[in-house]
């Protein structure tokens, strides 16, 4: 199948491969069975079929309408569509292309245009979000309750362990998570700690690029990408075993780092090596003696995030890992579809979000859980929100430990 590209709307190596994952696509229809959208709202335009052929009319060069861009928005990227095409197609990067592309060619109403900047002016740099947070940590029982709900109370966070083993891994503290649910972290090295293995933190790495990237402001996303590797490589010049995050979305970003970069002369390499040394927590824990961990067993219900799941191909890891340690874990119907929380999706497109997790929170809930573990910090916020007990990162239940 013949899908010609427009290359004067993008770059020619990523006209390029926009046309590749194009000419893959059969047009089955496999995606929209697991596309969340699609099974909200029926509509082709809201699944991923419908979607490639808009992303597909883009790229030969055809008008960008309001409708496309519409119907773009409200994917939630979440690569279930990927998981489950028989063909291999790309969607997520494909879908990336295209928004950039019709960013580029038709401008957004100003409320639009000012809520995306706000994200992009707050979110992504750690110090302006803190304040931003004690702020609203001091005026809480003013706020409205939309953005209440979205602020957890504050927690108090274990000292990090001393650095005394000789294996060494790098732990990037991201942005929101280190205001929001810094002792996720600092868990995180206790048990590593318990294992013989010290966590080291990096200063000022900042942001992994994604909330940029997805926002369509990828000049910026690869900015933060290209000084995230600037921080950490002397940690990485100097033998650390791997580069670990414990939110799952950032994770499945810093990946895709050696993709993105692949034409990038001065950070190509770098960002190759980068990618490879990056694990996900839960590809660190299962290959260890967890002998020395000694967890309360309890019964849970597993959310797995997308990014987990779906981006870094990483389904059932975390769930073996628990029942491995003496948790019991209910079954979650439809455990595929994301839970609407989708970095800012949860903002920009608050009814589908809504509805999205009203749907998650209703399977994880059926089996009567005594709570939802998870690993990724945006659907833990989410989740939590709304859910009928708690809701935590999935090494909080490792770390049987006080926090002061």
């Amino acid at each position: 199948m013949q899908n010609p590209t427009s290359h004067n709307l993008i770059d020619s190596r990523d006209a390029q491969e926009a046309e590749e994952i194009l000419r893959r696509c059969v047009h089955c229809g496999f995606c929209n069975a697991v596309c969340p959208t699609y099974q909200l709202q029926g509509d082709e335009r809201d699944g991923p079929r419908g979607r490639i052929y808009l992303l597909k009319q883009v790229f030969e060069g055809e008008p960008v309408t309001e409708k496309t861009q519409f119907y773009l928005d409200r994917c939630l990227t979440c690569k279930s569509c990927e998981t489950t095409c028989p063909s291999g197609v790309k969607y997520g990067r494909l879908a990336d292309m295209g928004r950039s592309v019709i960013e580029q060619q038709l401008r957004r109403p100003w409320p639009q245009r000012w809520l995306r900047q706000a994200l992009l002016w707050g979110l992504p740099y750690p110090q302006r979000f803190k304040v931003l947070a004690r702020l609203g940590h001091l005026v809480r029982p003013l706020l409205p309750a939309l953005l209440k709900n979205k602020l957890p109370a504050q927690r108090p966070c274990p000292v990090w362990p001393a650095i005394r083993h000789p294996r060494r891994l790098l732990i990037l503290e991201g942005c929101v998570q280190q205001s929001l649910a810094a002792h996720i972290d600092a868990l995180t090295a206790i048990v590593l700690d318990q294992l013989g293995i010290s966590a080291i933190r990096q200063p000022n790495a900042g942001c992994c690029g994604a909330l940029n990237y997805h926002l369509n402001d990828h000049s910026g996303g690869l900015n933060f990408m290209r000084r995230m590797i600037d921080a950490c490589w002397p940690q990485i010049e100097t033998g650390v075993e791997a580069i670990i995050m414990t939110a799952s979305g950032c994770g499945a970003m810093l990946k895709d780092y050696g993709h993105l970069l692949r034409n990038d002369p001065l950070y190509a390499e770098k960002a190759a090596i980068f990618s490879a040394l990056t694990r996900d927590l839960s590809e660190v824990l299962r290959v260890e003696d967890l002998s020395a961990l000694t967890p309360l067993p309890r019964k849970l219900a597993f959310q797995s995030p997308c990014s987990l799941q779906h981006g870094q191909q990483l389904n059932s890891v975390v769930e073996d890992l628990l029942q491995h340690l003496g948790f019991e874990l209910t079954p979650v119907n439809d455990a595929h579809l994301c839970c609407g929380s989708a970095g800012t999706y949860a903002i920009l497109q608050p009814q589908l979000s809504n509805q999205l997790r009203a749907n998650k929170l209703q399977y994880l809930q059926n089996g009567q859980p005594e709570l939802i573990a998870t690993a990724n910090i945006g659907c833990l916020l989410h989740l939590q929100e709304k859910a009928d007990v708690p809701v935590v990162h999935w090494i909080e239940l490792l770390a049987n430990v006080r926090t002061s």
